[in-house]
């Protein structure tokens, strides 16, 4: 950086910092793991011989904690695709079922919402679609942070509930589906080209549960791709101008990962060597009734605690199924 005419391009000396500030966290991330790990060798060799219990247990609870702190280095290793580091645009679509389908979106949008949280990443929501008694029609959430778009690409699916339904006066036991699919947020430097006689844009006003907050205006904004059918729409602004560039954005980044999954799916046809889930498959249920399971149908993971998971602590799931990718198909 303190190389004659190394500010000449800001771009290019942007994206250079930008390179040297990942590999310095890297680098820094491995030398603190490495020097506890020195350090908590060098106090077991002592404790050997010292035989102290209370000593020990936390030596043992410090041992565990730095196991965590490696295994999340090492899932992070695993996410070294340009758009694995992206923000995310994850939707929501409920299935065929009407309220209960509806109602299970939302549930599903809740809980991605906690996830997002508990990993101090920012949410916004782009475009909600509300149901006629309850629930979504759709949902659209922007989720911004470090590696977003490589931890939630293990989502894409179809996720099933199993539970009584509060809308079945009987008390009957329905089963409901909702697909999820994410995108990586793709941003000006990166070159998707868009014909805009490809596009059909149309205004609307925009909608909200029980008359509130709804726009007199047309300010929401629904474009379609009309060469793939790609819709996408915003209604997060007051203003038509912003919820059109924003809606650009989203329909820039479905494109994106259009043509990445088409990468894939020639790579996979000339290689043979993965057995990927294809789109529309269940990947994972959650089970209210008559007992508490949620179970990942790819990985085998299985978790008791379904309210713990509807709350947001997905990363099990998330983990296990990066590793299973890492692991070439024999």
């Amino acid at each position: 950086m303190a190389r004659p005419g190394f500010w000449d391009d800001p771009e290019a000396a942007r994206k250079t910092i930008q390179t040297v500030n990942e590999l310095k966290g890297w680098v820094e991330s491995w030398d603190a793991l490495d020097g506890r790990a020195r350090e908590f060798r060098e106090l077991g060799a002592l404790l050997h011989d010292d035989k102290d219990e209370a000593m020990i247990q936390d030596w043992a609870r410090e041992i565990d904690a730095l196991a965590g702190e490696v295994r999340a280095l090492e899932l992070r290793n695993m996410l070294q695709s340009p758009e694995a580091q992206r923000d995310a645009l994850l939707t929501i679509h409920p299935g065929a079922g009407g309220t209960e389908s509806q109602d299970w979106a939302e549930m599903l949008m809740r809980m991605y919402g906690r996830w997002a949280e508990s990993h101090a990443y920012e949410v916004r929501a782009l475009d909600i679609q509300p149901g006629e008694e309850a629930g979504l029609k759709s949902a659209t959430l922007e989720i911004r942070g470090p590696y977003a778009y490589g931890y939630l690409q293990a989502e894409k699916g179809v996720h099933r509930l199993v539970r009584i339904s509060p809308f079945d006066a009987a008390g009957r036991r329905h089963t409901s589906f909702a697909s999820v699919f994410v995108y990586p947020l793709v941003d000006d430097a990166i070159e998707v080209e868009i014909d805009e006689r490809d596009l059909r844009i149309d205004t609307f006003r925009a909608s909200g549960k029980g008359g509130q907050h709804v726009n007199k205006t047309s300010s929401a904004v629904r474009i379609t791709h009309l060469p793939t059918g790609i819709v996408v729409s915003c209604q997060a602004e007051r203003s038509q101008h912003k919820n059109k560039a924003t809606a650009m954005r989203m329909l820039r980044a479905a494109l994106y990962e259009r043509a990445l999954e088409e990468r894939r799916r020639e790579r996979e046809r000339l290689e043979a060597t993965k057995t990927e889930i294809a789109w529309g498959n269940q990947i994972r249920s959650y089970i209210f009734q008559p007992y508490t399971l949620v179970k990942d149908h790819r990985t085998g993971i299985e978790v008791g605690d379904v309210e713990r998971v509807m709350d947001g602590d997905l990363d099990i799931f998330i983990e296990g199924y990066l590793r299973r990718q890492a692991v070439p198909v024999a």
